[in-house]
């Protein structure tokens, strides 16, 4: 039987650090040895940055892993800059479809929500270019998702998004989506009426790369020694500091520790935001607060672990739009969660029902101090066991393996 061929278009893919380019990259390679992949991406840019060596073409072809890579060059951009965003996604909308164009053989497109409609429009397109089978896999929606932290009040502009990504779902032969609230939000969208072929399937971190580790590990000492943890409390929130989390109002409330020499709160990433916590870190003089750069994924088991509570945080309206991976992340190190997450939101029940941490809504600010509180009088007896439910739970049924095995039942459905 001839091998399909799948056209990934993966707005960002390793060794970008973003979540949804790492969770790409390992399900392209898993799918390898029974599909062809190809994957146009661009290059390494998710900081803003392009090195030198990705400026002199506008397309670089590569394989990692059996998988064939096809990089766009994009222009640098601020994550500040609405404009410099919005030239930056338009480019790679434009010179991916040049690329798909030039691509042959395609059996199926796979496209994901990102960038926010043009890439479930990158695969509609496709499907109609290569008269292939189209599956769109939505990491998050828009323009929910945009209404949601008030990125844009344009009602005209909101509603030609809705519209073209309803498209988009409509041409897509099966839509993928992360969360039981997110299979819910694609009902909602379409009213119960010729509602798209829509399945769940959980994202996922390897658990064999991040496992939990001693808390003498050396690398893990060695990571606290580095920015002041050692012999405290450590909360941390590891990922994209941007719009999308309310962390300048947690970082407030967070402020009322300051005085608490036992604990710190470590930010590990970059985003939008992380210039407004600085700010406010030093205009209130913070000193049990750090911030730490993105650690490379071969660190990353290492500063997860030195960690005692892991924040997974959402900004409130974003249940059913999109399910913070990393959740995974934590779990997979068995550390015990502190979420502000919404009610029936996927990452919530997932908590909730394994009992791996304590919950607040978003916006529940004292509910939030009260979190905290809980955590810091906590033996370290107490937050290990929470830790290790999360962690069995994940080994039983959040696996990478299990993951792309749904992702390969499903394509090899089409």
């Amino acid at each position: 039987m001839d091998r399909k061929h799948i056209l990934v278009f993966a707005h960002y893919y390793t060794p970008d650090v973003a979540s949804t380019g790492q969770i790409l990259a390992e399900l392209a390679e898993g799918l390898e040895s029974d599909f062809d992949v190809t994957v146009v991406c661009t290059v390494p840019s998710y900081t803003g940055k392009i090195d030198p060596s990705y400026k002199e073409k506008r397309y670089y072809r590569e394989e990692i892993n059996g998988v064939s890579i096809i990089r766009v060059r994009v222009p640098e951009f601020s994550k500040s800059d609405k404009k410099s965003r919005i030239k930056n996604i338009v480019c790679y909308f434009f010179r991916a479809l040049n690329a798909a164009r030039k691509t042959k053989n395609v059996d199926i497109v796979f496209s994901i929500s990102q960038p926010p409609i043009l890439g479930g429009l990158l695969g509609s397109i496709a499907k109609a270019l290569k008269r292939a089978k189209f599956v769109y896999n939505i990491q998050d929606y828009n323009p929910e998702q945009t209404i949601a932290v008030s990125y844009s009040r344009n009602k005209t502009v909101l509603k030609l998004m809705m519209a073209l990504d309803k498209h988009s779902c409509r041409r897509a032969d099966l839509v993928i989506t992360v969360g039981r609230d997110l299979v819910e939000t694609m009902n909602k969208r379409f009213e119960g009426k010729k509602v798209p072929k829509t399945v769940m399937i959980n994202n996922w971190i390897d658990e064999k790369e991040i496992s939990p580790l001693d808390k003498d590990e050396e690398h893990v000492i060695a990571f606290k020694e580095r920015y002041g943890l050692l012999n405290k409390r450590v909360f941390m929130y590891s990922g994209n500091i941007g719009l999308y989390y309310d962390l300048e109002n947690i970082l407030k409330t967070i402020s009322t520790f300051k005085d608490n020499d036992e604990v710190a709160f470590a930010f590990v990433g970059e985003g939008s935001v992380l210039e407004k916590l600085k700010r406010y870190k030093e205009e209130n003089d913070l000193e049990n607060i750090v911030f730490i750069p993105y650690q490379d994924k071969k660190d990353l088991v290492y500063s997860l672990n030195a960690a005692d509570v892991h924040f997974c945080v959402n900004a409130k309206g974003i249940k059913g739009v999109s399910v913070p991976s990393k959740v995974y992340g934590i779990m997979a190190a068995q550390k015990p969660v502190l979420a502000v997450l919404e009610e029936r939101s996927e990452a919530r029940l997932l908590i909730e029902d394994t009992g791996c941490g304590i919950v607040a809504d978003p916006e529940d600010y004292e509910g939030i101090r009260m979190a905290i509180e809980s955590f810091i009088v906590k033996t370290d007896e107490e937050l290990a066991e929470m830790g290790r439910r999360g962690r069995e739970y994940l080994e039983k049924c959040l696996t990478k393996d299990i993951s792309i095995d749904k992702y390969r039942t499903a394509l090899e459905s089409l």
